[in-house]
């Protein structure tokens, strides 16, 4: 029997999407769009949000970067678009009666990316966002009459506690039912008592929610397939090459990192760092879907989407190409010159915090009270510092994932999907790839125009120039300092060694 390629086995299927105005979501919708021409209806989940509702939120997607090139070329393939107004964290996902009827007799694969991505969440709020939901929509699953392929996006970094991470089910320690059960019955103080015996060796409610989510899926019973990417960042390839547009991760650090704002972080310099591009990152979630739908498995199937060893590139050596590629393609409005230094130490990282991030951020926020202005820069240093912290633990252990699993799924492919669902992180040359994720920043994430460099690059000479100075006048004033307490003490030590004789 001759296997039909990823295009042929969707269409005329049709598709049900949470999450799709997610950073990930909307690379997934505008991929099947693009490149499975004759796929079925696709159906977006969405619920009113700041003020907008569902139709609005979809037409404001649709505006968005991932979809231009199918608004200028293929603007009847979004007419296969259509907005379900739910909500996944609600019992029966607040769905009407004639949209659940309709999703249960067209529906045939499940694409659930719908969750809070947030790592400081209370206990109740990330199970009530991530596990409950994904409860949710597994029941509305297993109503689905032409159901083939049931795809859960979880996480790389779900079993903390693991040295190696297989691609295999991983069951908790209390069951997600249980869980869920404590969460609803319990206050949240009985709750937050508990949260450190609950979480165990998984660092933040995010990753022990997860976890929850996989163990719970992998016993539904249902064609499943659970794939964990790692740290996604910018597109390798698509919409465009270096698209983001959230701060997230290493985005995040980047930026500030980029503005001058972050001077320290406490990283493993010589650790490989496990990122992957989004858009590879989706094309291995929509072949697995269709690996599902083929193989008809009767257990789940596990892909860890990594990088893993085949192409690995430590932390230090990312941050001297963004350091390099920032410095000639800086962000504009930065408030100083990029400096500091990644460092395994956590007293030098503790001290570089103090005196070159949050002493200077109190002082200039006096200066900015004193003149009439809105202080924000210590604001902005605790906002920092937060995400700092979480971020620390990811970049001081190194990840070791399997993904035997994610190479089988690519040898599988037929060349013209090979080519299409490109997902092999061998082919980035990471030099390249960060000067994109660079210039990807500032324009889609920063909204910086190309044509604001050269105004930023001037603004950073001075800047430059200003660094060095003080740099200099700190120096002096260091030097004066020693002399200074060298002169004072000389007459006291020539005074001790005279009594001494």
């Amino acid at each position: 029997m001759i296997t039909k390629s990823i295009p042929e086995w969707f269409a005329n299927r049709n598709v049900l999407v949470t999450g799709s105005t997610g950073f990930m979501g909307k690379v997934l919708v505008a991929k099947l769009l693009l490149s499975c021409p004759d796929i079925g209806d696709i159906f977006l989940l969405i619920r009113k949000k700041k003020g907008h509702d569902s139709q609005t939120r979809l037409q404001l997607l649709l505006q968005q970067e991932p979809f231009r090139i199918l608004r200028e070329q293929y603007p009847e393939r979004l007419m296969k678009l259509t907005v379900i107004h739910g909500d996944i964290t609600v019992e029966e996902l607040a769905l009407s009666i004639a949209d659940k009827e309709r999703l249960i007799n067209k529906v045939s694969v499940v694409f659930h990316m719908a969750a809070n991505v947030k790592f400081d969440m209370s206990l109740k709020t990330a199970i009530k966002m991530n596990t409950i939901s994904t409860v949710n929509i597994v029941t509305l699953a297993k109503q689905l009459s032409l159901l083939e392929s049931f795809i859960h996006i979880s996480t790389s970094f779900c079993q903390c506690g693991e040295s190696v991470l297989e691609e295999r089910a991983y069951r908790t320690k209390i069951s997600p039912e249980n869980v869920i059960h404590m969460v609803n019955t319990m206050t949240d103080d009985a709750l937050e008592v508990m949260k450190y015996k609950l979480l165990g060796d998984q660092p933040n409610t995010y990753a022990y929610s997860k976890a929850l989510n996989e163990d719970f899926v992998s016993r539904c019973g249902l064609p499943v397939g659970i794939i964990r990417p790692s740290i996604v960042i910018a597109s390798y390839k698509e919409p465009v090459p270096g698209w983001v547009d959230n701060m997230n991760g290493p985005t995040g650090l980047m930026i500030g990192a980029g503005k001058g704002v972050i001077r320290s972080m406490l990283c493993n310099a010589d650790l490989m760092g496990d990122i992957i591009p989004c858009d590879m990152a989706i094309n291995a979630t929509i072949a697995l879907a269709w690996q599902v739908g083929t193989e008809k498995p009767t257990k789940p199937i596990f892909v860890n989407a990594t990088a893993n060893q085949e192409n690995a590139i430590s932390w230090g050596d990312a941050l001297e190409l963004g350091k390099k590629h920032v410095i000639e393609n800086p962000f504009s409005q930065p408030l100083w010159y990029p400096g500091g230094r990644m460092t395994s130490s956590r007293v030098l990282h503790w001290l570089a915090v103090i005196f070159f991030q949050t002493i200077p951020a109190y002082l200039l926020d006096s200066v900015l009270i004193v003149t009439g202005n809105k202080p924000f820069l210590v604001r902005v240093q605790n906002k920092v510092n937060a995400g700092l912290e979480l971020f620390q633990y990811y970049a001081m252990k190194q990840w070791i994932f399997r993904n035997d699993n994610l190479l089988n799924l690519q040898y599988r492919l037929c060349p013209s999907d090979k080519e299409t669902f490109f997902m092999d992180t061998k082919v980035i040359h990471w030099n390249e790839y960060i000067l994109k994720y660079i210039l990807g920043t500032r324009q889609y994430c920063l909204k910086d125009d190309p044509s604001t460099l050269p105004r930023a690059r001037r603004v950073f000479a001075y800047l430059y120039f200003a660094d060095c100075l003080l740099k200099l006048i700190f120096g002096i004033f260091f030097v004066w300092i020693i002399y200074t307490w060298t002169i004072s003490v000389k007459p006291i030590i020539a005074m001790l060694m005279q009594s001494s004789t």
